[in-house]
């Protein structure tokens, strides 16, 4: 299977934040190389103007998911930290759209699309099919794909750009498993046409439509 980047195709990236980087709060095993293989995924979206989002954690310091509030997890990705940030490595381009969830007190956002506008954001782009890739705790991947199924997005998980929080052994492996029986097709960049030939294509149906 080949898949062509079009301007119906968006790209998603979820919590590639220093929190979940090494060194983070949460620091998730070979977060960089994912960033590596994500960043060559980027150019094909950049250089014909297709949508690129990055979804981030914003919580308040007392927010409802850290384990003093009773929640699961150690204090993370709190606004205004530098833990929050994205990752300095992730190369996103000017124009891409960096959205924030989880950020009311009480409320959880384990999907990209939980208390955000993304969905609406993707409508008023046209979008029809998603490129799903990230870092963090599985269930904030699985949760997203769940979401974009149901929306009626075509909906595909870069399982080469995919890392996931290892809270037990094999955390990892099961999450990747988990999206994947969502209905999510999985995607790597073999899968992608040469980026020349989508360039090729998008400047053809543009002189068409001039």
């Amino acid at each position: 299977m080949s898949v062509a980047i079009n301007l119906e195709t968006c790209l998603v990236l979820v919590d590639i934040q220093n929190d979940f980087s090494a060194g983070g709060v949460l620091p998730v095993k070979e977060a960089e190389k994912a960033i590596e293989i994500l960043n060559q995924y980027i150019p094909y979206f950049q250089g014909i103007g297709a949508p690129i989002f990055a979804v981030r954690n914003w919580h308040p310091k007392n927010h409802v998911s850290f384990k003093e509030r009773g929640g699961s997890w150690l204090p993370h990705c709190v606004q205004g930290t530098k833990g929050a940030d994205l990752n300095p490595n992730l190369k996103l381009p000017y124009g891409a759209t960096v959205i924030a969830k989880g950020f009311l007190v009480e409320q959880d956002s384990d999907s990209a699309f939980q208390g955000t506008d993304l969905e609406i954001r993707l409508r008023q782009k046209m979008v029809k099919r998603i490129l799903l890739g990230g870092l963090g705790i599985g269930d904030c991947l699985k949760k997203t794909a769940v979401y974009s199924l149901k929306a009626g997005f075509e909906t595909f998980i870069l399982t080469d750009g995919i890392r996931c929080l290892e809270v037990k052994r094999g955390d990892p492996q099961k999450s990747v498993q988990e999206i994947v029986k969502t209905g999510a097709q999985k995607l790597t960049l073999k899968n992608l046409a040469p980026l020349v030939k989508i360039r090729k294509q998008f400047m053809a149906k543009s002189r068409g439509k001039a």
